[in-house]
């Protein structure tokens, strides 16, 4: 038997006592000095001993079911209007104070994304959150593991991923639910949320489209993932559609032909659209017309990545109320526009937005400033291939009052000037990270006209920026003069 030294056994490591909350523990105190005093004045029986706590964490248990609820006596109407007033942050945190009030949060929310098909399938969102007025069940579609680290983000859409990897992609044609489970589901949705204002879905057939038009007829707002030209015929049964966001093709992800056939189809269907979306969709000057005659109350207009024929430029003159056309992630602008007594012009666009586009293609982006030359608001983004030339195209459209550069590093002090100049009506100007812009090649007519802008944004660069701010300072002075030494 070995024997335990006294400065070992003082050294002996206890076990940590669990640690209670403040309030809990002020309150076990004071039961503790009430214990002892009630102690100290009967006289005991029995030899004195350590107190027993243990009544005393039974008596402050933190769930104790005979304390009476007083948010009970509130009816269900009333406690809802008080949760309706709390910020959105207080939503999650509410909902686990009880069974009643996670039912009653359930009730407020509005937007919905759900992950997995098994909370749709078997009806536990419907029961959990009755009032929804936008579901978007892209994710729950696709079959991926949650559990992985990985994950890949593309337009919105993150997919999990696991360690092996596929030549055709991301997502594999076996990922996604088959067309007629997504079509049941979207059935249960529709029979669900009548008031329904937004859809998201994949992979979506014709019946489970018509089954929503029929059910949801506030309808105002559908994005459609993978679908192909005949599915878009159960667009045609939404009376009041207005928003509508086609995904046809996603490199790395999924591949699905949308040409002038389903624009076509869209068209004729969706005539009070107001906002149509349309990311690696084909198409032609065909398909656009057929958009413009048929949605005149089309007011913008976006696609991102096209893989639009050449000439389709010139159908934007029959899109008679278009407001705001949004060029984004575009590999090219227009391959063959034609001559210019061909092209036309649409009067009414007021804004356009290139973001992320190359503009090598000096015919292309003429035909585009030659389409627009109305407009008012001009936004270059993270363009490639934006040189002086280039950028003096943008002479055509005379009354721009707003323009803004960011990301532009081709763009030249004297390119920006020579345009700058031409614009009469000019007010605002927002110039961010266009590297080749310096102060030091301002000239007097620029500075002139920056005088009079209401609104001028100039960060050009974040090396005049930081030298700017560094001015007086001394800051890198000492560096110099070491590498001085060194060259010496």
């Amino acid at each position: 038997m070995t024997s335990v030294s006294p400065k070992s056994r003082a050294f002996k490591k206890r076990p940590r006592a669990q640690s209670l909350p403040d309030h809990v523990l002020k309150h076990v105190i004071l039961k503790m000095h009430l214990h002892n005093n009630d102690l100290l004045r009967s006289p005991p029986t029995t030899p004195l001993s350590e107190p027993d706590l243990s009544s005393s964490f039974r008596a402050l248990s933190l769930d104790d079911p005979t304390r009476p609820d007083s948010t009970s006596l509130l009816s269900d109407e009333l406690l809802l209007l008080i949760l309706s007033k709390l910020p959105e942050s207080q939503c999650l945190p509410n909902s686990l104070v009880c069974r009643r009030w996670l039912y009653l949060n359930g009730r407020l929310v509005r937007r919905l994304k759900v992950l997995d098909w098994g909370f749709l399938d078997s009806g536990r969102v419907f029961a959990r959150f009755p009032n929804l007025a936008e579901v978007d069940i892209v994710h729950a579609c696709i079959r991926s593991p949650r559990s992985s680290g990985i994950i890949v983000t593309r337009k919105g859409l993150s997919v999990h991923l696991d360690s092996l990897f596929s030549s055709e992609g991301f997502i594999e044609e076996m990922d996604v639910l088959k067309q007629s489970v997504v079509d049941d589901g979207l059935r249960m949705v529709a029979n669900s949320y009548r008031h329904l204002r937004r859809v998201a879905v994949i992979g979506a057939g014709v019946d489970g489209l018509l089954s929503v038009a029929e059910e949801c007829e506030m309808l105002q707002e559908l994005e459609l993932h993978c679908c192909g030209d005949m599915a878009l015929r159960g667009v045609s049964g939404f009376r009041n559609l207005q928003i509508v966001k086609l995904i046809g093709c996603v490199d790395g992800f999924y591949s699905a032909q949308i040409t002038d056939i389903g624009l076509t189809i869209l068209a004729q269907g969706c005539r009070r659209l107001v906002k149509l979306e349309l990311f690696g969709c084909e198409g032609s000057y065909d398909g656009i017309k057929a958009i413009g005659q048929c949605c005149q109350m089309l007011e913008e207009l976006s696609l991102s990545d096209h893989r639009m024929d050449g000439g389709w430029l010139a159908a934007l003159q029959f899109c008679g109320n278009l407001k705001t056309l949004r060029l984004e992630s575009c590999r090219g602008i227009d391959s063959s526009p034609g001559p210019d007594e061909y092209l036309g012009s649409c009067g009414t666009i007021e804004e356009l937005h290139l973001l992320r586009c190359q503009v090598r293609d000096k015919d292309g982006l003429r035909a585009l400033f030659s389409v627009c030359e109305g407009v008012k608001e001009l936004v270059l983004r993270d363009c490639w291939g934006l040189v002086d030339e280039v950028f003096g195209f943008a002479n055509i459209c005379r009354r721009v009052k707003l323009i803004t550069l960011e990301g532009c590093s081709l763009l030249t002090t004297g390119g920006l000037e020579s345009v700058l100049l031409h614009w009469k009506e000019l007010q605002a100007l927002r110039v961010v990270s266009c590297n080749n812009i310096s102060d030091s090649d301002i000239t007097p007519a620029l500075a002139t006209l920056f005088s009079v802008l209401k609104v001028l944004t100039w960060r050009p660069n974040s090396r005049s920026l930081l030298s700017s701010s560094l001015a007086g300072t001394g800051v890198g002075m000492k560096g110099g003069r070491f590498f001085k030494r060194l060259k010496s």
